[in-house]
């Protein structure tokens, strides 16, 4: 006689997957998502596009950039959405859907994938050069108020998804390459790894409003939660990857959490009770 044994494996998750829904659907591949102050959800689409999405989940497709949008931001005063084209380098968009290209190179040297920013309330725009996959040559770098690019700390390993503190004074940033999270202060420019092992190739950060840091992992589709003093452990896994399919960036909005999906066409909303750190667009 033949006994086999089963082995039930379970992965304890302080989010079960129940608690995703899908909020919006018929995006192309978005990656990058930001909330305005009135409540309206924009993402950008593989082709181009840039959606906008009303608080029922209805989306409208607003314009259209040619190729793939990374991350979005508003600007403090929430008047004009910046956006990361890998392609085009930094974008900038007006409430009448006009934009322009304000940036593609920084200290003569040319972007190679614009991927990720976020604004200070003093209205510098700190955003990622991922450079390429494996090389070693991402940057961070900042188009400052006053018109001028620099770099910030270089290199990195795929620069990827930011976050800031809500005191502006600590930037996170996703080393791709590594699976970890880097801390750099904004005052020195000194640059520290804050949390190893973050689940498989982060992408996105976001902060909720007691300090804990989340971030989507693509390969692993799956949020990791980072407390204050770095330890990592996971918030949230999708085994059938349809809620959490190769997430990328994601946002809090109320107690809510939206995650941006490109493994599929779809944002989702989780009740994570627990609301998140105000962005520079909603701190007035």
């Amino acid at each position: 006689m033949v006994y086999k044994l089963i082995i039930h494996y379970t992965c304890y998750v302080l989010l079960p997957i129940e608690r995703f829904e899908i909020f919006a659907t018929g995006l192309d591949h978005s990656e990058g998502l930001a909330f305005d102050r009135e409540g309206i959800l924009w993402a950008g689409g593989e082709a181009g596009q840039v959606y906008r999405i009303d608080s029922r989940g209805a989306v409208t497709r607003f314009s259209d950039l040619g190729t793939f949008n990374c991350g979005l931001a508003w600007t403090p005063d929430d008047r004009e959405l910046y956006i990361c084209n890998p392609a085009k380098g930094v974008i900038r968009m007006s409430r009448l859907g006009e934009w322009s290209v304000i940036v593609d190179t920084a200290q003569s040297k040319k972007i190679i994938c614009a991927n990720y920013g976020v604004f200070t309330t003093k209205g510098d725009y700190y955003f990622t050069d991922s450079g390429n996959w494996k090389k070693g040559n991402g940057r961070l770098l900042c188009l400052h108020s006053s018109g001028q690019t620099s770099v910030v700390v270089e290199p990195f390993g795929f620069a990827n998804g930011l976050a800031l503190s809500e005191d502006d004074q600590n930037l996170f940033i996703v080393e791709s390459d590594t699976d970890s999270v880097h801390r750099v202060d904004l005052q020195s420019g000194a640059s520290e790894v804050f949390a190893q092992g973050v689940g498989r190739m982060p992408d996105g950060l976001a902060f909720d409003a007691a300090g804990y840091l989340y971030a989507s992992c693509y390969a692993s589709d799956d949020i990791q939660r980072i407390d204050p003093a770095g330890k990592v452990e996971q918030f949230a896994w999708d085994r059938w990857a349809i809620l959490l399919s190769r997430p990328t960036n994601l946002a809090f909005h109320g107690d809510d959490l939206y995650v941006c999906n490109l493994g599929r066409t779809t944002i989702t909303r989780a009740r994570a009770g627990v609301a998140g750190s105000r962005l520079a667009n909603l701190r007035s």
